[in-house]
């Protein structure tokens, strides 16, 4: 069985220093807010290319607080409205209406799954206030055009980059390219951690500094709180996991671009339709595909011994939690919810297993 995603194999590249970095921990006494943190945060910062980098405890968390933030500093209010992809992932939502924020979704462009630029400002109200872009399965989605219409408009610009670590756009890693960027590393993600954590980046030294605060109780100092916050902290042992496994990050991504390359050259099922080769760097999270009979490929997959996923069998506005928004008309994000199929696409898979991956899809028939 080819596993869509095998993260022991993944992890067992770099055992040794990892076992050894926690190991650091444990004898060091020290396993929140101690040094194994501020050096990832210091390396972390320096690898995307922003002044400031602050952990938190996952990626959802890193969303909310930059918005908590913004209206902490003022930028936001109640019932001010945030443009966010039709097609991304929850966790893009549940940050907007947990600051009690109207997310506005936006259609993507079929060749692309990212958050089609043309169609942006002409969802801009009076009440706009920013515009969070999601880094979906791995492609840069930030377009000059965006920041032209954030520039224009007086937007904040909000990257979502939880599954595009270490993409680039025109020389500059994604993270860096608007106001403020929501990192996950979540497990399976390119730089993924052994559980939970997350971190914002940003140029700005006020809202960096709200951040912090907020995720620990809204404490400035010790037992000084002018924010009420929450508890949302990065501990050490994940710190030291990921400052290991930050130093592999493009090796890895470069695995990754290799086999999706493969994917691209050699899947020739007129059924299957491969994403379009992107025109910058794309780290690939997942590869997607698109068939309009999923469902049937999947199962033949499956009898075939080749994991998938999908991403995502169910769009955010026809979720029971997104009532008010089940009334929106998206059809470019129901079809590509409908026929969206991920195959496995991580480092360590061998030549072997993703030849064996392109000729079971390729040999798929409805």
């Amino acid at each position: 069985m080819i596993a869509y995603q095998d993260l022991k194999r993944v992890t067992s590249q770099h055992l040794e220093q990892i076992q050894d970095a926690v190991r650091e921990v444990v004898d060091s006494g020290r396993y929140l807010q101690g040094q194994a943190v501020e050096r990832f945060e210091t390396h972390y910062a320096g690898y995307i290319g922003t002044r400031h980098c602050i952990s938190c405890a996952n990626g959802l968390d890193a969303l909310t607080l930059i918005l908590r933030a913004y209206k902490e500093m003022g930028v936001l209010r109640d019932g001010d409205e945030v443009i966010v992809p039709a097609n991304t992932y929850i966790a893009s939502l549940l940050s907007i209406t947990e600051n009690l924020l109207k997310p506005i979704l936006v259609e993507p462009s079929l060749l692309t799954y990212e958050i089609d630029d043309e169609k942006i400002e002409e969802a801009i109200t009076e009440r706009t206030r920013a515009v969070m872009i999601v880094h979906l399965y791995g492609r840069n989605s930030f377009t000059p055009k965006i920041a032209e219409i954030c520039q224009k408009h007086r937007l904040k610009l909000i990257e979502d980059n939880a599954q595009a670590h270490g993409c680039e756009f025109e020389g500059r890693r994604t993270g860096s390219l608007g106001d403020a960027a929501a990192h996950s590393f979540y497990p399976g993600k390119n730089l993924g951690a052994l559980g939970d954590a997350g971190a914002v980046t940003t140029d700005d030294a006020e809202l960096a500094s709200i951040v912090r605060a907020l995720g620990n109780y809204g404490s400035s100092e010790k037992y000084i709180f002018p924010y009420k916050g929450k508890n949302s902290r990065m501990d050490e042992i994940q710190a030291a996991v990921l400052d290991v496994k930050l130093k592999y990050l493009d090796e890895d991504n470069r695995e990754r671009r290799k086999i999706a390359d493969f994917y691209l050259k050699n899947i020739v099922n007129p059924t299957v339709h491969n994403p379009l080769p992107s025109q910058e760097d794309n780290v690939w999270h997942i590869f997607p595909v698109l068939c309009e009979h999923r469902n049937k490929l999947q199962e033949h997959l499956r009898l075939h011994g080749v994991g998938t996923m999908i991403h995502y069998p169910v769009p955010p506005h026809r979720q029971e939690c997104c009532q008010e928004l089940a009334k929106l008309r998206l059809p470019i994000t129901e079809k590509i919810h409908r026929e969206e199929i991920s195959i496995p696409v991580y480092p360590c898979l061998d030549r072997q297993e993703y030849t064996y991956i392109v000729e079971r899809i390729n040999e798929f028939e409805p």
